[in-house]
């Protein structure tokens, strides 16, 4: 849900982390408030582009593996590789070392409405959105800003710019026995919401 434990314990007078099966809580959330102040770049670049909604039947989360970079750097290298539009994914979520926490990058891939590159199907990359957060999600967990824009981000696409029944994914799970790609700390519980 894009919180902390620390935020849990406050909301519920919590004097340690310790609950019990049955125990019920208050999971306080992001605030409308700052969703919108996560989601305003993507909303105005958003408005400024013809979403095909049908098109996108995927959308598929990444991590960098790396702990710095941003939707620059990584299009650098996406271009060096040889990547046709540069840099892979459509958008980007920074850790606050080379773009701000929990900041939402947004592609050439989406402000134009082009396939992908972040995955090895065809068929995904035809029709999948590509979400990266930067950071190695092998060794720890999003930043607390991080984990809200991504749930921000994904209610947003799932809410009238994917088709009905569009699937969040993971890219372990789209290229099975290639990658570990998001890692262990995904929060992949998460994804049920939006299934």
């Amino acid at each position: 849900y894009g919180t902390s434990v620390g935020s849990i314990k406050k909301s519920n007078k919590l004097r340690s982390d310790l609950i019990k099966v049955g125990q019920k809580l208050t999971v306080p959330g992001v605030s409308s408030a700052a969703r919108s102040d996560l989601l305003a770049p993507v909303i105005a670049a958003t408005n400024q582009i013809r979403v095909d909604s049908t098109r996108w039947r995927y959308i598929v989360c990444h991590h960098s593996a790396i702990e710095a970079g941003n939707a620059k750097v990584y299009g650098a290298a996406h271009l060096r590789r040889g990547m046709e539009h540069g840099l892979a994914y459509h958008f980007v979520i920074g850790n606050g070392q080379d773009s701000g926490d929990g900041e939402i990058e947004i592609g050439p891939r989406w402000e134009k409405q082009l396939r992908g590159g972040h995955v090895r199907s065809s068929l995904v990359n035809d029709s999948g959105i590509g979400i990266c957060m930067v950071g190695n999600l092998q060794n720890h967990r999003l930043t607390t800003r991080q984990h809200q824009a991504l749930n921000a981000l994904l209610e947003f696409l799932k809410d009238g710019h994917t088709r009905a029944g569009s699937k969040v994914t993971v890219h372990k799970w789209v290229d099975k026995n290639h990658t570990v790609c998001p890692g262990t700390y995904f929060p992949y519980d998460d994804l049920k919401r939006f299934a």
